[in-house]
Order: C-alpha cells, then structure tokens, then sequence
C-alpha cells in the first residue's frame, strides 16, 4: 500500500497530501513496529488540517498498516463499519 501512496503523489492525484502535518516527517512514525507507540504520529495527525480527506483515503484504499487521518487500522475498521451501518440505515 506504502507504494500506492509514493506512486499517487508523484502523479499529482494527492492535492490534500500537499497540506499534510506530516509532510516530511519521518514515516516510521506513521508505520511502526507491532507494539510501538503511535502517540508522536497521532500528536502530528491531531492538528492536522486536512485529516479528514487522509482518513478517507485509507479507508478508500484499504490501507492496512500505519496510522492514516490520526487512526489506526483497528480505529479504521470501527469507522468502516460505523460508515456501513450508517449507509444501510439510509438506504
């Protein structure tokens, strides 16, 4: 998935990337090992302008690993399927 992302941003289809908190920051932040803390990436993701539209491009995605709008996967799949009951419920 990471080289989605690398190939996505060299292309350009990531305006929202462009504003990230996290452009430039080291990636093993975002991407740590099982059991390390995620509290420095989730500190950078909080105040971050456009973490909405990154939360929405991993679920999109499907990114498995790291943390992507301020969650983790396991915080991602809570919100998968919030977003699916919510969607079931309207229509």
């Amino acid at each position: 998935m990471q080289s989605k992302l690398v190939e996505a941003l060299a292309v350009g289809e990531l305006a929202w990337q462009d504003y990230a908190n996290c452009r430039g920051a080291d990636a093993d932040l975002f991407f740590p090992e099982r059991g390390a803390s995620t509290r420095k990436a989730k500190a950078i993701c909080g105040a971050c302008e456009v973490k909405g539209s990154c939360l929405d491009y991993a679920i999109e995605m499907g990114e498995k690993f790291g943390i992507w709008g301020g969650l983790s996967e396991r915080e991602r799949r809570r919100v998968r399927r919030e977003r699916a009951l919510r969607e079931r419920k309207v229509s």
